[in-house]
């Protein structure tokens, strides 16, 4: 930072401390990219974007950094917080278009209704059926005491492991290393696991309620 530098990347804490430093200075910034922009703007980032973007936006000014926001999903409040950022006429590239719902065409669907509990049977009996017995599966849950305590039910025949956000960042490196390499066959996960992740060989994935 202190020889210069073209590029910079960082999380909206990170970039606001070395601000608020005076080690930092955005005020020639040419370029701004916001990336998982619906995130960004929904998990408390808001007010920390805002106030870093601040001292390189001015309120109609043509010198405004070119800014280019990237999400996976376009809800309508996402255009609205976009055009604080964005010159009038703004380009929107969508590459879904209007189908907001597609779903991977090689991929079945199927819904099973079951009471609490009986689930962690019933994905017992659906995972040695729709994976076999060395098949890989990740299973998705709302809650981390929900992740933990069904990868604790003897219910489940296969070896599962957790992930959740209450799991260090090295445990869970080990976690999905493991799960990559075959060392246990169920992921039991909260959505800390639903973005970024790339696992090519997962045979099922269970949603444990419907997804919110």
């Amino acid at each position: 930072l202190k020889s210069g530098i073209d590029i910079l990347v960082g999380t909206p804490g990170r970039i606001k401390d070395h601000i608020q430093n005076s080690k930092l200075e955005l005020s020639s910034v040419k370029h701004v990219v916001l990336d998982e922009v619906d995130h960004m703007l929904d998990m408390g980032f808001a007010e920390q974007v805002e106030e870093i973007l601040g001292s390189s936006y001015k309120k109609g000014s043509e010198n405004n950094p070119q800014t280019l926001l990237f999400s996976a999903t376009c809800p309508r409040w996402v255009y609205d917080v976009a055009k604080k950022y964005m010159r009038d006429e703004y380009e929107q590239i969508d590459l879904i278009g209007k189908k907001t719902q597609r779903t991977a065409t090689t991929v079945e669907h199927l819904a099973i209704q079951c009471r609490s509990s009986q689930r962690a049977g019933v994905l017992g009996d659906i995972i040695q059926v729709y994976s076999g017995s060395r098949g890989r599966t990740i299973v998705f849950c709302e809650t981390k005491k929900e992740a933990n305590e069904l990868a604790m039910n003897a219910s489940l025949k296969q070896d599962a492991q957790s992930l959740h956000g209450d799991i260090p960042q090295k445990q869970r490196e080990i976690t999905l290393k493991g799960f990559r390499n075959g060392v246990f066959e169920v992921l039991i996960a909260t959505n800390v696991a639903a973005r970024g992740l790339d696992i090519p060989e997962v045979d099922l994935v269970i949603q444990c309620s419907p997804p919110k």
